[in-house]
């Protein structure tokens, strides 16, 4: 240790304070404050900063809890869910194949058609995606199991659709490590490293578990399979791609500092505000394409570009690349066909609410529809006249339980941070450490300290989505 770091502390301190500007020296502090032995940041904050306004001091405190000292802490349970999102990820295959054998057995070669091209355009979508972050990364890896493949065998891996699982077994390759030593804090790495995974796992819930649920939907109320055991297995099905949604929002929340850290309670109303909203619309979209098939398809196309218009004049900036932005833009028209989500930053609060009600008049319309043809035109099968106004009315009433519970989370439950406060929060790897680290000259006649540039590893494009989400 050199003779600077054996100083008294708060002496050190203070002399930052005394001949630096506050917010310079705000953000000087955490780079050295690792060296300092025996004091830790929210210790030291008080007896520093004594005299200073009260904001002032909480956002140093505020500052100190969210760098370094532990932002990405990577618990057992996140461990565990990588280990099942990763088993998941496998059934999810062999079921997929299930479905494929069972659809050429029965010679139904439509279904089998759009059920391949869901399957195959997700796999592309989301292997494009992975090979993007790469090439934005200057294809640096961070793990043993990605370095062992030369840059050819990464692109050949993804053009086979095998990219995903070498990020999966990635995480899990850090995820113990970080079990087993500290040094080179492999379990930041591991948060860093499963936050991507956490969006490509999102874009493959909407691009394909999504629709693939609305194709199986309306293929069994083509067929009048309705009984409780089918009822069951299409809410597990929803469930699950509201449960996808809900990591996605779990990783936003890694992000928040650890005083603004939010309870279980929150992921439960989120899961259950999706789970309404996105049951309610892949039930009228299947209630829609079981009458009107050939119109689904135009419903779709219609839908996106409408909505593909808005995100275009959201003017994202989520991708390095304007390729990749073009294709995030399109990517979220998609999304944005079954459920929200947030691509810009400040307040949404107008964007959310154009959105849900373009939703429930669009669901109601659908419903509608379906209704009228029931009564109308009705199939083989047939439903009364009084069971389809039920059925249509209560697809509409469970998006609006979906909005009321939206409304409580967000009452309750969300953190109510201001812009500013929010990129104090997030200022890790965003500030430019050549601006902020002292010149030789500072060093020499101030406190002799050369602060270690900190080593914190932060996932930008989900920090981005997290300033989308909780500004």
């Amino acid at each position: 240790m050199s003779r600077a770091t054996k100083r008294e502390p708060v002496g050190v301190v203070t002399q930052y304070l005394n001949t630096e500007p506050l917010l310079l020296a705000y953000f000087r502090l955490s780079f050295f404050i690792s060296d300092v032995n025996g004091v830790t940041c929210k210790q030291l904050c008080p007896k520093v900063l004594g005299t200073r306004s009260r904001q002032f001091k909480w956002k140093c405190e505020l500052y100190f809890d969210s760098i370094g000292m532990g932002v990405f802490k990577y618990s057992v349970l996140d461990f565990l869910l990588i280990c099942a999102g990763l088993l998941f990820l496998l059934l999810d295959i062999a079921l997929d194949i299930y479905a494929v054998v069972s659809f050429y057995q029965e010679k139904d070669y439509v279904s089998l058609g759009i059920l391949l091209l869901l399957l195959v355009g997700s796999s592309f979508l989301v292997q494009a995606y992975s090979w993007l972050w790469y090439s934005y990364e200057d294809f640096e890896r961070q793990t043993k199991v990605e370095k062992c493949l030369s840059l050819c065998q990464l692109k050949i891996l993804h053009v086979f659709q095998l990219g995903i699982y070498f990020r999966h077994a990635g995480v899990v390759e850090m995820s113990v490590r970080s079990f087993l030593k500290k040094r080179n804090d492999p379990g930041s790495i591991a948060v860093y490293l499963s936050h991507d995974l956490s969006m490509l796992r999102l874009i493959e819930t909407f691009s394909e578990s999504a629709p693939q649920l609305v194709l199986m939907l309306t293929i069994i109320m083509r067929r009048g399979e309705l009984d409780p055991v089918t009822v069951l297995k299409a809410l597990g099905s929803a469930s699950a791609i509201a449960f996808s949604v809900t990591m996605y929002h779990r990783s936003l929340r890694s992000f928040l500092p650890d005083k603004m850290k939010q309870e279980m309670i929150s992921s439960v109303v989120y899961f259950l505000w999706n789970l309404f909203l996105i049951s309610s619309r892949l039930t009228a979209l299947a209630l829609f394409a079981s009458m009107l098939p050939c119109f689904i398809f135009t419903h779709f196309f219609c839908s996106w570009v409408v909505l593909f218009f808005f995100v275009w004049q959201s003017k994202t900036d989520f991708m390095n690349s304007p390729c990749g932005e073009w294709l995030y833009r399109a990517t979220v028209g998609l999304i944005w066909y079954f459920d929200w989500f947030n691509v810009v930053e400040g307040r949404t609060r107008y964007r959310t609410m154009l959105y849900h009600g373009y939703m429930l008049v669009d669901i109601s319309l659908l419903c509608s529809l379906w209704c009228w043809k029931m009564i109308t035109e009705p199939p083989y099968f047939v439903i009364s006249p009084l069971y389809a106004v039920i059925t249509a009315v209560s697809v509409v009433v469970v998006y609006i339980l979906g909005l009321i519970s939206k409304i409580i989370y967000y009452q309750c439950y969300h953190p109510n941070l201001a812009k500013a406060e929010l990129k104090d929060a997030f200022v890790g790897d965003e500030v430019d450490f050549h601006m902020c680290q002292p010149s030789d000259e500072d060093v020499t006649n101030r406190s002799g300290l050369s602060p270690p540039a900190p080593d914190i590893k932060h996932n930008k494009r989900m920090r981005k989505l997290a300033e989308n989400f909780y500004s």
